[in-house]
């Protein structure tokens, strides 16, 4: 981590020769609760090791002057002038420059260097973090006093509206409202979440990355949702009260089977189940119950395999591996699926074989290599303090 931070710090003396304020803004997992968040429903993000970090400092001629230094690229335009460009990376910036002038809030310009360790694609947010890092670092450098869901507002609609990408909250949230050794409950539809411990030394968190790029994500997602949404218009002519899958349980669901499609029978059987597990799931942390918590990260693997229909060949070779080795408590695909990582619980005894047979599985099958993320939950975004770094 120091490494990553000093290079950024580095790159950014030898372009602008000044004093800067460092922010580390962090990746995200999520334990379970997938495709849920756009249904009302719940989920179980954490803020992880894994972060972007930023190097800032004030303008006071309306330029915005930024340096990918991962990329060893960089971009400028004003804060007055916000277009769109062709790079794709300078959006996720401009975006939340342009949310906040929405907001009348004054920016006088700044420079900005940022890199890190967040693997790109990969479904760990780099994203989000990109987004609400700079929104917490401006807020920060000029003082504009915004409390930290409005921050977290900036950075959804920034990819939003700047970007284009109709994502839902759970990303932005966790990585402001991120604490250490904690993971977090988020209620989708009012926002209220709690906390519970992940606090296990002896169990290590392990993402597994398929390396498959999800060219089919994006329109798959966009028809999950639709079908769910049919779901919910089907379901409402027998109650008026049920606003999204969140408001129906599995017995009225199976009640009125006969009125849905197969196809948005299993959409919505999946998601309902999936809300119940997250519930069950906190329960489990609370109870220290790590083996119970991770049988439900393999029924979540499995209802999205055989009812959402979003994982891949290469994510259920993982997870089925996985089910097969000693010491792995719970597994399954995380994010939009149709490629990207896997989740694995594990018992720090079992690493060194885990690793082993795992990368064997996924060579025997896909001729590839397996990349490892071994993961800590760590706090949300937050300035850094330059004398540490120094010492």
């Amino acid at each position: 981590m120091q490494a990553l931070i000093q290079n950024v710090e580095q790159k950014f003396r030898e372009l602008f020769n000044e004093e800067p304020m460092l922010v580390r803004s962090p990746g995200r997992i999520n334990l379970i609760g997938e495709h849920t968040d756009y249904n009302e429903g719940f989920v179980l993000p954490a803020s992880i090791d894994r972060a972007i970090y930023f190097a800032l400092s004030p303008r006071n001629d309306g330029q915005c002057r930024f340096f990918a230094n991962d990329l060893n690229d960089e971009y400028q335009c004003r804060v007055d002038e916000l277009t769109k460009s062709g790079k794709g990376w300078p959006n996720y910036l401009c975006g939340v420059v342009d949310q906040i002038n929405k907001r009348g809030y004054t920016i006088p310009g700044f420079n900005c260097v940022f890199g890190g360790n967040i693997p790109i694609a990969s479904g760990l947010s780099s994203s989000a973090a990109i987004e609400a890092g700079l929104a917490y670092a401006l807020n920060n450098m000029f003082h504009f006093h915004l409390n930290e869901l409005s921050l977290v507002k900036i950075a959804q609609k920034a990819e939003n509206e700047f970007v284009g990408v109709q994502c839902g909250i759970m990303d932005q949230l966790i990585n402001i409202y991120g604490r250490e050794r904690k993971v977090l409950k988020l209620d989708c539809r009012t926002l209220e979440h709690e906390y519970y411990p992940f606090e296990r030394d002896d169990l290590q968190l392990v993402l597994c990355d398929t390396r498959v790029h999800r060219e089919l994500a994006a329109s798959e997602y966009n028809l999950r949702r639709l079908q769910c949404e049919a779901g919910v218009e089907a379901l409402r002519k027998y109650d008026v009260n049920i606003r999204s899958l969140r408001d129906v349980n599995i017995d009225f669901l199976k009640a009125h089977q006969k009125e849905l499609s197969p196809v948005i029978y299993k959409r919505c059987k999946y998601v309902i189940e999936e809300n119940e597990r997250v519930l069950a799931a906190c329960q489990d942390l609370q109870r220290e119950d790590y083996g119970t918590f991770g049988q439900r990260m393999f029924a979540s693997h499995a209802g999205l395999r055989d009812e959402y229909e979003v994982s891949c060949a290469e994510l259920d070779v993982l997870v089925e591996k996985a089910t097969k080795i000693d010491g792995v408590l719970g597994a399954r695909m995380m994010g939009a699926g149709f490629g990207g990582c896997t989740i694995n619980l594990v018992q720090q005894a079992a690493l060194d074989n885990f690793y082993r047979e795992m990368n064997r599985a996924y060579k025997d099958s896909m001729q590839r290599d397996l990349l490892f993320y071994p993961t800590q939950i760590e706090a949300g975004t937050s300035k850094i303090n330059v004398q540490l770094i120094e010492a």
